[in-house]
């Protein structure tokens, strides 16, 4: 007798052990060779894209025709040797899973590298030093093209050390030092845009809650909101900037001190504001934006999408501070190094809405009509970047 647990025979009716298909092989560079009737000599030059190699342009056709027919992929890190640089940008930040910011980064950065020929290799950081310095050199052993050094909100930051033997670029953040270049949202020019929203359709009595956390945004959206007033000869009232954290709960806890000042119209600082100071007025019997006028910045899309009277949506003015980024990256590659700089990035308001009368006495808290084939809609104007050529 077999027993049945050393037994090799298959029981009858039982189906026979599938066999998992081999890995396929990997072409080799003699393989393309052959198929081209060439050396392979002929074929490295043409894989390096070697220019300058003495190669007929019928040798050059025949050999890519033999790559793509046999489905032969050179070796990336063998390239990389060669050329001392690789086909990967690097994108080192502080805060990629925490905040809303976060993907339109990535996605900016991607479609950029991906039209250039290139990958885009992540770490996301969370403010820890020793965590970056690792993540940048690995980078660096990847031998990146460049680096996106990004913060989460704008702001000024220090340099690491490792980051200097790289072509970097600053994003969204800024530094002093000599050898760096940034690209940052132009925050007077979209302070001043927003405020304009609200002039343009006969406000006078504008109040601007701003954020009460040192940033070159809170410093530079309060004088673009000095700047818009000017313009119109409205003679600035500091008793109609408000401060309170930039989240929900502090838009909502200025609400009290908002209705003190008998103002028409609210610019907020950012969109989460926005979001708590609708939840404030509502609970004063208020109409939005019949008895208050209200402006958001930021084009956070998940608030701006579910706040009723509801936000259009717009393009986010994030993704756009990483095309002119890595643009430097491209520019340093056919060039020598640019000098110390800081680029900034317009940011202009798009109106949300059409259908908006003035207000027949501006100067008094009073109806912000609407006409009568519009939905009603909270937020008469948005803010967004656009790029420079």
């Amino acid at each position: 007798m077999i027993s049945q647990e050393n037994s090799s025979v298959t029981p009858v009716g039982a189906a026979a052990p599938l066999k998992r298909p081999g890995r396929p092989q990997p072409v080799t560079l003699r393989q393309v060779a052959e198929a081209a009737g060439v050396s392979t000599a002929t074929v490295s030059l043409v894989v390096n894209k070697k220019k300058t190699a003495r190669i007929s342009d019928e040798t050059r056709q025949r050999v890519r025709d033999a790559i793509r027919d046999l489905g032969y992929r050179p070796n990336a890190m063998a390239q990389t040797l060669v050329s001392g640089s690789s086909r990967f940008i690097g994108l080192v930040a502080d805060a990629i899973a925490t905040t809303p910011f976060a993907g339109q980064i990535i996605h900016g950065a991607q479609d950029e590298a991906w039209k250039h020929g290139y990958a885009l290799l992540i770490a996301n950081t969370e403010g820890n030093r020793e965590l970056e310095t690792d993540a940048i050199a690995m980078m660096l052993e990847y031998k990146v093209r460049g680096i996106l050094y990004s913060t989460w909100f704008h702001r000024a930051t220090d340099i690491p050390a490792s980051l200097r033997e790289s072509d970097f670029v600053l994003v969204n953040c800024f530094s002093t030092e000599p050898g760096s270049r940034a690209v940052v949202p132009d925050e007077v020019q979209g302070g001043r845009s927003a405020t304009e929203i609200l002039l343009k359709h006969g406000h006078r009595r504008i109040a601007f809650i701003n954020a009460t956390i040192p940033a070159p945004a809170r410093d530079g959206r309060l004088q673009g909101y000095k700047e818009a007033l000017a313009a119109e000869g409205i003679p600035f009232d500091a008793g109609l900037v408000l401060e309170a954290y930039p989240d929900q709960e502090g838009g909502y806890g200025a609400t009290e001190e908002l209705l003190k000042r008998d103002v028409t119209a609210v610019y907020c600082y950012n969109d989460r504001m926005a979001m708590g100071l609708y939840d404030g007025l509502r609970e004063h019997g208020m109409s939005i934006p019949d008895d208050m006028a209200v402006v958001g910045f930021d084009n956070q899309e998940v608030i701006a999408a579910h706040l009723r009277p509801r936000f259009r949506r717009c393009p986010c003015p994030t993704t756009n501070l990483v095309r002119p980024a890595c643009g430097c990256c491209w520019a340093s590659m056919k060039r020598p190094p640019m000098p110390p700089q800081k680029y900034t990035v317009p940011v202009w308001n798009e109106p949300r809405y059409r259908h908006w009368r003035r207000p027949s006495h501006p100067h008094i808290l009073g109806r912000f009509g609407i006409s009568s084939a519009a939905r009603p809609c909270a937020i008469l104007g948005r803010t967004r970047s656009t790029l420079s050529p």
